[in-house]
């Protein structure tokens, strides 16, 4: 079994290499400019790997890039074999990334977040505190302070005054 590093430096050439060959080498016409490489990942025995991919445009384009990845996989594994200078070059399997698919499902829940907190905005706009702005009683004098001793100690002493 091959350590981590090395299958991780694999993994970035079987990239770079699809990515250019892709690019450049296949004259396919599902595959065009459309198709992106952004991930690859090669098992610790550098026996298969799986490259990941997103395609720019509707599903229809999407199943027209996967077929046309199926039908250059042979070509494309050549060139990484020539490439890499491995004993065993690694199969390849390609999937579609569901990368696009997430960061638009966030970016929808984030519309319907910045669109409740706008409600809450305009629904607070005009309103006012419950119970004023500061929420912690304060005495407004020293008299009223004063007299709301008098009224604690005059509770307190009727309460001795009642039980004896």
């Amino acid at each position: 079994m091959a350590d981590n590093a090395r299958a991780k430096r694999l993994a970035d050439l079987i990239r770079e290499v699809v990515a250019q060959k892709l690019q450049r080498g296949i004259k396919d016409p599902r595959l065009g400019s459309h198709v992106t490489i952004t991930d690859t990942r090669v098992t610790g025995d550098l026996r298969e790997a799986t490259v990941f991919y997103t395609v720019y445009g509707d599903d229809e384009e999407r199943a027209a890039a996967a077929a046309g990845l199926e039908s250059a996989k042979g070509v494309l594994r050549s060139e990484v074999g020539r490439a890499a200078g491995v004993k065993f070059t690694p199969t390849l399997a390609f999937v579609a990334d569901a990368l696009p698919d997430n960061a638009r499902a966030i970016e929808d829940l984030l519309d319907r977040a910045r669109a409740s907190d706008e409600k809450v905005r305009e629904a607070s706009a005009g309103a006012e505190f419950a119970g004023g702005a500061d929420p912690y009683r304060k005495p407004e004098t020293d008299d009223e302070e004063a007299e709301a001793a008098e009224a604690a100690d005059g509770t307190a002493a009727d309460k001795d005054g009642d039980a004896s």
